[in-house]
């Protein structure tokens, strides 16, 4: 792993990357999984299901996951789109870029994700629940969109104080 890798983070709130559009991945290879490897490590000591790679500083369109927790169940997702949303469900979501701000945001309840893997092949998948949820989250982030968009008025006020905190933070 290089040591720019190794020297990762989860980047916080304002940070101006995390509001940039990110660009595919182009290049597979033994540093796409050395990133890989790093961003889960970072989702697993933030407690996380998910983490993309804008939230690491990385301006790229990539995201890792783990809706169980389990070894088995870490997917990486590179490029992805998501496509036939269906059903709509409210539920509490935070960020490991947001930290102590927990929201209700809307999302389908299932979609398709067309995605490619870690060697750059073609995957197709229907996600639904907690899945869909977390790859909704994770392409919003590859986007520049966060949750504090989603989320409504009441929220605004519950989070305004932690917000104004994270931006001071950032500032220092």
């Amino acid at each position: 792993m290089t040591e720019d890798i190794k020297n990762l983070h989860i980047i916080h709130y304002p940070d101006p990357r995390l509001r940039q559009t990110c660009g595919p991945v182009t290049e597979f290879g033994d540093e796409l999984a050395a990133l890989v490897k790093r961003m889960f490590e970072l989702m697993e000591t933030g407690k996380g299901v998910g983490l993309a790679a804008p939230q690491v500083g990385i301006t790229k369109r990539l995201f890792v996951m783990n809706p169980s927790g389990e070894p088995d169940d870490k997917r990486v997702l590179v490029n992805p789109a998501i496509r036939d949303p269906h059903g709509s469900v409210e539920a509490e979501e935070g960020c490991l870029s947001l930290p102590g701000i927990n929201v209700q945001v809307r999302r389908a309840q299932r979609c398709r994700v067309t995605t490619q893997d870690l060697e750059g092949h073609p995957i197709e998948f229907e996600a639904e629940d907690l899945p869909a949820r977390i790859c909704q989250h994770e392409t919003d982030h590859l986007n520049g969109i966060l949750i504090i968009d989603r989320m409504g008025p009441s929220d605004r006020i519950a989070t305004r104080q932690t917000l104004r905190a994270l931006e001071d933070q950032y500032q220092h």
